[in-house]
């Protein structure tokens, strides 16, 4: 951990900031007009419209907080809650000296980020003031983008959500079509829940959608079902038309990470069942994501040899099994085989608790719940496993879990927690 005495003065981007990838050619592969693709060829600078998501206030750009330091204090005064925590305190927990904090959280304040929250009686001499943090001074978007709906939030510093919208929305419709709705409903999220008028820029927009992608570099690779994504630069491509930074990950990523922010702690997987079927993977309180990002592609995993054919091109996947005893209305039989999925899966990863979520088990969660955790007691038995089977319980959130999870992927960094 980097902690100094003069509080880390210096302006410097946290690592976890998105990274800049390369920019698309000149023209587009995707649809695009040219005069909305960023970078170098083009003859153009990366646009920032003048919309309700770029227009500005007096404020801080809390991306590029001043130190890891500073990230540490605000931390603590997040967890402290509306009660706050004084400077004393905030010396003990970090190691800084009281020098460093008084300077950290004097600019905390200047910048709007800190206030008092009151006075607490001390041992001796004046009473101590205690700060808390002020969970309107920033905000994220988080993003939904499923195959068949758009669900975009807003979140403050606390992770609130303070504003919400819902549209349908086909993945399959192009790139513009796409890109256009999510622009409409972010500007429309952000007019609605700020009042409209000149608005603080947001920390950012996190984009969750189905998989497989690269999150490191926000290229989506062959979403199922819909090849025809693969190879888009959907990070730069949003950059440049909203404005601001944007980070992309897989909706199961974001899910567990909504989770893990909230409270679930150990290992877990969170199986989320919707349009498709995929693991969201937390292990050692640490969403993983695997060195090639494809960690997570859990609805592929073959359980049937010469089964029915699955939109990936494999045959037998637990997602083809499962939606296919959906369509028939066997909600039984898809518990059942997201039971021995998840059961391979628990077996293979060793996992404290298996989570549940998506629209089609939040529909429904009973069968589901009792179905998957028959399979998983069933396996446990056989295995003679003396802690009995891996927990299965209902995941929080209901349909804006993974919305609200984007928007921790900006949330995070401003805490110095990379993830959440």
């Amino acid at each position: 951990m980097n902690r100094t005495n003069d509080g880390g003065d210096k302006d410097r981007t946290p690592q976890s900031a998105p990274e800049s990838g390369t920019a698309p050619a000149t023209g587009s592969s995707w649809g695009l007009p040219p005069d909305h693709e960023p970078g170098p060829g083009t003859g153009r600078a990366p646009e920032r419209p003048a919309d309700a998501v770029t227009r500005r206030a007096a404020g801080v750009n809390l991306l590029a907080l001043r130190s890891h330091n500073a990230a540490l204090v605000l931390d603590l005064l997040r967890a402290a809650g509306p009660d706050g925590i004084s400077r004393l305190e905030i010396a003990e927990r970090t190691g800084l000296t009281p020098q460093a904090v008084s300077k950290i959280t004097a600019r905390l304040r200047e910048e709007g980020l800190a206030a008092e929250a009151g006075h607490r009686a001390s041992t001796g001499g004046k009473p101590r003031t205690v700060l808390r943090l002020v969970p309107e001074a920033g905000h994220a978007v988080g993003v939904h983008l499923d195959r068949d709906e758009l669900r975009v939030v807003l979140a403050d510093l606390d992770g609130r959500v303070v504003g919400e919208r819902c549209a349908p929305m086909s993945l399959g419709a192009g790139a513009e079509a796409v890109l256009d709705a999510l622009l409409r409903e972010v500007t429309e999220v952000l007019s609605e829940a700020l009042g409209g008028g000149a608005l603080l820029a947001p920390l950012g927009v996190g984009v969750a959608l189905p998989g497989p992608l690269d999150h490191v570099r926000g290229v989506l690779h062959r979403v199922t079902g819909f090849p025809e994504w693969d190879g888009f630069p959907l990070r730069d491509v949003l950059a440049a038309r909203l404005g601001v930074p944007v980070v992309v990950d897989k909706d199961t990523n974001a899910a567990a990470l909504g989770l893990a922010v909230g409270g679930e702690r150990g290992s877990f997987a969170c199986l989320y069942l919707g349009t498709g079927l995929g693991a969201g993977l937390v292990i050692g309180d640490a969403v993983h994501r695997g060195a090639r990002t494809g960690a997570g592609e859990f609805g592929h995993q073959v359980i049937q040899l010469d089964g029915p054919p699955c939109s990936c091109g494999n045959r037998g996947c637990v997602e083809a099994l499962c939606l296919a005893a959906m369509d028939r209305g066997d909600v039984t039989e898809a518990a059942r085989v997201l039971g021995e999925g998840a059961a391979n899966l628990a077996g293979l990863l060793d996992i404290d608790a298996v989570l549940l979520g998506g629209r089609t088990i939040t529909a429904a969660p009973e069968p589901f719940l009792r179905g998957v955790a028959a399979v998983l007691e069933a396996h446990a038995r056989r295995e003679g496993s003396r802690e009995g089977a891996v927990p299965v319980r209902l995941a929080p959130g209901g349909a804006r879990a993974v919305a609200e999870g984007a928007a921790q992927l900006l949330l995070g960094p401003v805490f110095g927690r990379r993830d959440g």
